[in-house]
Order: C-alpha cells, then structure tokens, then sequence
C-alpha cells in the first residue's frame, strides 16, 4: 500500500434531529442553522486512522504506523491534548471499539503488516491511558481467522437481543496478501463480543470475494448495514463502487451483497478501492449516514462526504471537503447532552493531521448526485 500522512476533520450537525436543527428567526418562525466549518492541526506523519467518542462525550483519535498513538478532546473538538502512546510499535488495525455500556475503550494493533500477531490494548480511564490485554479470537465456522487490519471503528449494538454487543469490521487475507493475484481470496466480515471484549467470534463470510476494509453501524432498527472496500472485482462487477450488505443477527452472518452505484470506492481508474468512513448520526428513529472517501477519477485526493436519509438506501448530496491528498477516513459523531453534540468527526490521511469541523446545514449545500432527495 501507499504511504500516505493523516488528517483528521470534523464535522458537525447542528442538532440531534433534523427539525431540532432550526432555530427560531426574530419572528418566532424556524430558520435553518447557518452552515459551519473550520480546520486545524492535530497529528504529524503516519498512517491509519480511526476516530470515536466515548459516553462522556470525549472525542478519541487513534492514529499509527510504528508507534501508535491517539489524541483527546473533552470540549467537542475546539482543543486537544497532547499525544498519548498506545503502543511503541507495530501498525494500528483500525475497528477501535467504545464499549457504550462501561466506556472503556478498545485498540487493536497488529505487530506488522497483516496476517501478524495482535495486541489489544483497553482504555478504562476515558482514553487517558491504556494497557494490554490478553484477549480470545474465535474462527469462523470454517476455522479460519481474521485480521484486523484496517477498517473503520467498532460500535456497540443498542437494540434488540444483542444489545451491549461489540462488533467491528475484520478481515480475512485467504492465500496471504501479496501479489495482487492473491486478492481474490481475501474477503471481508466481522468479529463480536457479548463479554465486554474479553472473548470474540468471527462472523461468517462477506458474500463476495476481493474485498477488504470495511465499515458497519446499526440502524434504528436494530439491522446492521455494511459497507466495503474492494481491492478486486469479477469479470462483470464494478470494481469501482462501495459494496454493501445486511446482518438481522447482530453480525453474525450477511445477506448478499450489492453495489451501491453512487459511493465510490476511492479513485476511478483501477480496481483497487480505498478504505472509507461511516457513521450513522445519533438522531432517534431516524437513520442519517455520513460516508467519507476521496471523489478523484485518478489519486486519492479531492476527499468528500456523502449523506444518505434513508439508512443508505439512497446518498442524495456530497460536499467535497479537500482538493487536496486524501487516503483512509474514520467518522463518528458527537452525543446528545455532551460538548460535542451536533459534530461529526471525519478522521483522514492528507500531508499530515488537521480536525476541520462543519455541520450537517453545510453538507446539505453540497452538489446533488441525484440518488434520491435532500430533505
């Protein structure tokens, strides 16, 4: 892979329902909140990113390729502390997991460049420190393992039977990672944990072979929507565009798969695809999707948000977010009654680290793709 620096966005939503985000004129009549935005540093050099918030509201980057590190902000993003070791070395695996029901935190850091032995590292004190653990992976039905290497963060599930389950995006690398030739046996799936992150199962298959890189979240329904990068495509199958799938068992298993023609999945002229970031927005009954990836018919720049008022049925706007270099994305969103409620942080590599910030009201102004309409 590529050598890319990171940078880190956020953007905000202006409240925690779209009809919540008008305010009232001088007339007592609503008005929409005025689009928002702003930028600033926040990591130097690296690779990898995720980004998550804990129950009190504190926002959490993870960050690393040698010495993993994670930064935090307890006031919605306008300041941020200085960098904490997670691990002296290896290659961060992304899916950093908050456990919503004990907000401690969970990552996951493999020794090199995948299939490699993996630490888990858990945070108990809100993201100030953490500490290794030994914890116990299953294989899937079949006896193969997963990899953790790289996919967006982990959730906790909040509805239905499953509810406190941990589940995160993995991946299995089949015959091995390289040459290229290999991608066919790589496929996507998941791991879960019902015991806090002590012990997880993987999940059975993604249904379609090439991919890798993945992101999920849980829908208010309790389903689970998955969403997948692709390194390779059959003969026939557009290896372009993001692939996506359901669970109705907590991440156990997937429906088949299908294309989402409107996301891409990363730059346009080879079948290759680029890790990208998702986030449902903490709205009740309500499933609005933030998905993050670079919008470029060549080179992973020109990086863009998409949002989606449907549960990803439809993506009726994108905003483009930078001209400039854009890799791997992390997104997640700030919690109703904390500092950062009404942000959504886009966490993302681009000649090194920023936390930009803008609204949902400023997505809304993006560029009509004409898959579906804008509320």
């Amino acid at each position: 892979m590529r050598i890319h620096q990171t940078v880190v966005f956020v953007i905000t939503l202006t409240a925690v329902t779209v009809v919540a985000a008008l305010q009232p004129s001088a007339a007592g009549e609503p008005q929409p909140a005025a689009p928002e935005f702003s930028i600033q540093p926040l990591f130097k050099g690296g690779r990898f990113p995720n980004i998550v918030v804990t129950p009190r509201g504190t926002i959490v980057a993870t960050f690393g390729n040698g010495q993993i590190r994670s930064r935090r902000s307890d006031d919605g993003g306008v300041t941020w502390d200085q960098e904490i070791t997670i691990a002296k070395s290896g290659i961060h695996g992304g899916g950093t997991t908050v456990d919503d029901s004990t907000g401690e935190i969970l990552a996951f850091v493999e020794r090199e460049h995948p299939p490699a032995p993996l630490t888990v590292y858990r945070s108990t004190d809100d993201g100030k420190s953490w500490k290794s653990e030994a914890v116990t992976i299953l294989p899937d039905s079949e006896g193969r393992m997963p990899s953790m290497h790289m996919n967006e963060h982990g959730i906790t599930l909040h509805q239905g039977k499953h509810k406190g389950r941990l589940l995160r995006p993995s991946r299995f690398y089949g015959a091995g990672n390289r040459p290229e030739s290999l991608f066919p046996t790589h496929f996507t799936n998941a791991i879960y944990s019902d015991d806090g992150g002590k012990t997880w199962q993987t999940s059975e298959p993604f249904s379609e072979f090439g991919t890798g890189e993945a992101t999920l979240t849980e829908l208010s329904s309790g389903r689970i929507y998955y969403n997948s990068r692709r390194h390779w495509a059959p003969e026939g199958k557009s290896p372009l565009r993001r692939w996506t799938c359901w669970s109705d068992d907590g991440g156990a298993t997937w429906t088949e798969a299908t294309i989402c023609e409107t996301l891409p999945d990363g730059p346009q002229d080879r079948a290759y695809g680029c890790m990208g970031g998702l986030v449902r927005l903490p709205m009740k009954d309500r499933d609005v999707l933030i998905y993050s990836n670079c919008d470029s018919p060549s080179g992973r720049h020109h990086g863009t948000v998409w949002a989606s008022f449907d549960g990803g049925a439809t993506w009726p706007v994108k905003r483009l977010v930078t001209e400039g270099a854009f890799a791997y994305s992390s997104l997640t969103a700030g919690l109703p009654d904390t500092p950062g409620e009404g942000w959504i942080y886009l966490h993302f590599e681009s000649d090194g680290s920023k936390v930009a910030r803008f609204n949902l009201e400023w997505l809304k102004e993006g560029t009509p793709t004409g898959d579906g309409d804008i509320p």
